[in-house]
């Protein structure tokens, strides 16, 4: 029988070192090979994402543009809007969205994807409104969602962008590990930490901007892509609602039945939704968009959803039931009352825009999507001068 013996200590040591670097080289090669392989999409996807960056300030600012306040002329009262856009063809249901600002455009809501602007001074539709605005940053998208394909082609687009974003992922973490120095020191993090100058070749430069880039727009990248797959993969939006539940949004307004019990024998005409409209402006000084939902002629409440944030913020939008009759608040939601699997929803879908957290959010997004504009360029160069240079060396010497 043969008599297993200890590997000495020194050399296991050095054993270990070669399985590290064996792995470390599969790990390398499967960065290289996935940048190569999804690099023009995702840098595209960056580079629109960048453009993406300001987008609702941006539009918002091109449709004050369309209103023409001429000196003198007050705007109309909420109940004037109202009657405006009924005439215009609003149904009850849909919902009078009200800025807190000079020259702003009333928005009329029917849908979460149907919306038509209003003249404030006249309640006349303003559909040309940012018009050339609207295309530029619809075709941007586009190309950031779908590759600006079209037809039954829109799919395959968005299977390109959606299977580019999970090797981005790939590539981000990868990077980590590659980067990953075996022993933290100062000297040794500083020198792809900073941007260093006076660098005898542009090899090392592409490869200390490379790392500078990657490291300082990891954490805002992770979450751009992370927040990317659950927009793009069915199976990724189902994780979500299974480990934080449903996304369905509770219907707000849901009052106890003494109050409108009460209600029913009051008598007289309803409040005006100006005077609705005012109190509720005063209960929240801070708001921003004021969002009347129209209703029945015969309902005895109405909802009005206030905004103190950008939109984009479920936990600075609360919404109330006034009644018509008194013009109490007869009950008040808010994102606690909120499904937690919505508020997650919500919160990824305008993490990846950065608009979560206002133009804060928006700034970091954008700078770290031009950071991985930089990452693919110099990326390409350091695989350019690995792979194609030696080709073109080695058939110059045999030349």
């Amino acid at each position: 029988m043969g008599v297993h013996r200890k590997m000495p200590s020194h050399l296991q040591s050095k054993q270990d070192r070669r399985d590290a670097m064996s792995f470390k080289r599969i790990v390398f090669w499967s960065h290289l090979v996935v940048g190569i392989t999804f690099g023009l999409v995702i840098l595209l996807m960056s580079a629109t994402g960048v453009l993406l960056t300001y987008e609702r300030q941006i539009i918002a600012h091109m449709e004050q543009h369309a209103v023409d306040a001429s000196s003198g002329v007050r705007p109309l009262t909420a109940d004037e809007m109202v009657r405006a856009a009924l005439a215009s063809g609003a149904q009850p249901g849909n919902s009078l969205v009200f800025s807190n600002g000079d020259r702003t455009p009333v928005e009329l809501s029917v849908s979460r994807r149907e919306t038509h602007l209003l003249d404030p001074y006249s309640g006349a539709p303003l559909d040309d409104a940012a018009q050339t605005t609207k295309a530029f940053f619809g075709g941007v998208t586009g190309l950031h969602r779908w590759l600006a394909l079209s037809g039954k082609s829109r799919q395959l687009g968005r299977a390109i962008t959606g299977a580019a974003n999970l090797g981005f992922f790939f590539i981000l973490v990868s990077g980590i590990y590659l980067w990953w120095p075996r022993k933290w020191t100062w000297r040794v993090v500083k020198l792809n930490l900073l941007f260093r100058r006076n660098l005898p070749t542009a090899k090392a430069r592409d490869y200390n901007w490379h790392h500078v880039f990657g490291i300082w727009a990891l954490v805002p990248l992770l979450a751009v892509v992370l927040s990317g797959v659950v927009i793009s993969y069915p199976w990724a939006s189902n994780l979500v609602a299974t480990a934080f539940g449903p996304a369905s949004p509770l219907q707000p307004g849901q009052v106890a039945s003494d109050q409108r019990q009460d209600q029913q024998g009051a008598v007289g005409d309803p409040v005006s939704f100006q005077a609705i409209a005012d109190m509720l402006r005063e209960t929240e000084p801070a708001w921003r968009t004021l969002s009347i939902k129209l209703p029945k002629d015969q309902e005895d409440s109405v909802l009005v959803t206030v905004d103190t944030g950008n939109g984009a913020q479920l936990a600075r939008q609360k919404t109330y039931t006034v009644s018509r009759v008194t013009g109490d608040i007869l009950a008040t939601s808010s994102v606690d009352d909120q499904p937690l699997g919505r508020r997650v929803r919500v919160f990824l879908r305008f993490l990846h825009t950065g608009e979560v957290y206002g133009v804060f959010g928006q700034t970091l997004a954008g700078l770290s999507s031009l950071a991985a504009v930089f990452l693919f360029y110099t990326g390409f160069a350091l695989a350019y001068r690995r792979l194609i240079q030696p080709i073109f060396r080695r058939r110059s010497l045999s030349a």
